[in-house]
């Protein structure tokens, strides 16, 4: 049993933001997977999907990004997975726009959606797939960035580290080891 949880916030005008990489990335999990997001429950759109005879569920909280936490509380407890069978893919304007970096556990950063997963869930030792943002460019509060566009120019930088990001959750749930996961997709 796994879980992966895409972090973003449900809005449409929140669809093409940077905070919502997450989001983006878990359709993409789900695309691999043969997965679709039929149904809601513990506050997510939820697909299910089955590897190697494991059952993988991918989520998407529908509680907008500072409180993802309440719904992967939900989600764990429903599904009894633990902290190391859970991976969640976030934004992260620590990173240079277009980098994913792979951690099997770490603390919140910056980020108020991580903040929230490990406030309500306890929990710091859980695979994290973090997609960078950061643009040297941009010189604005980190808020109004993360909740501004991608740059139709950066498209095709940000599919790329998706298609990544959804490849890494993949190669997880089909029995690779974290460590391994890391090597082969951090960068």
């Amino acid at each position: 049993m796994f879980l992966i949880v895409g972090l973003g916030n449900p809005e449409k005008k929140y669809e093409k933001t940077f905070h919502n990489m997450g989001y983006l990335a878990a359709a993409d999990v789900a695309e691999k997977l043969g997965a679709k997001f039929k149904k809601k429950e513990c506050e997510s759109s939820v697909a299910e999907a089955y590897v190697n005879g494991e059952k993988v569920i991918i989520a998407r909280p529908l509680t907008y990004m500072n409180n993802s936490g309440r719904a992967v509380k939900q989600l764990a407890a429903k599904y009894k997975v633990s902290p190391q069978q859970t991976v969640v893919i976030y934004d992260d304007y620590d990173l240079p726009k277009g980098k994913i970096r792979i951690r099997p556990e770490g603390s919140a950063g910056t980020h108020n959606g991580m903040r929230s997963v490990i406030g309500e869930t306890g929990w710091k030792n859980f695979p994290r797939i973090r997609v960078g943002i950061r643009d040297e460019e941009v010189n604005i509060p980190i808020i109004d960035y993360v909740l501004s566009e991608v740059k139709r120019e950066d498209y095709a930088l940000f599919t790329a580290a998706l298609q990544k990001a959804a490849e890494a959750a993949a190669a997880f749930v089909n029995g690779m080891k974290i460590e391994d996961v890391m090597n082969k997709f951090n960068g």
